[in-house]
């Protein structure tokens, strides 16, 4: 499985960003797909997750009602819209998949990460 995150960027708190992930060499409706994200000097962490069929959804407390996660099985691509952005957000983003129904705490497939800098 390949995943290609766009969409990062600088963004003054209080804004927005829609981070995307395009996968491939998997059937992707049958991926559970995710975000992880690793700020400076901490340790990665879990941010969102979204089941096959897109009717569970998961998010970690901090983000819960500013992120949005969804997905578009026809475009094989998942989203993150991030609103009323923190300069605690400030990390590189890692889209994450995994060949099971609901995503892992340790997801199989990582891509390569994008830098999303939220500044005060």
């Amino acid at each position: 499985v390949q995943l290609v995150e766009s969409g990062g960027g600088l963004v003054q708190a209080g804004g927005s960003l829609r981070l995307s992930c395009a996968a491939s060499g998997h059937t992707f409706s049958r991926l559970s797909m995710g975000w992880f994200r690793q700020a400076p000097g901490k340790e990665r962490e879990f941010v969102a997750a979204i089941s096959w069929s897109a009717g569970l959804t998961y998010y970690t407390d901090s983000v819960k009602d500013r992120f949005t996660i969804s997905r578009d099985n026809a475009k094989n691509t998942v989203y993150l819209q991030m609103n009323n952005l923190k300069p605690v957000d400030t990390a590189v983003y890692y889209c994450v998949a995994e060949t099971s129904v609901v995503l892992s705490s340790d997801p199989d497939y990582w891509g390569q990460g994008t830098q999303v800098t939220v500044s005060s």
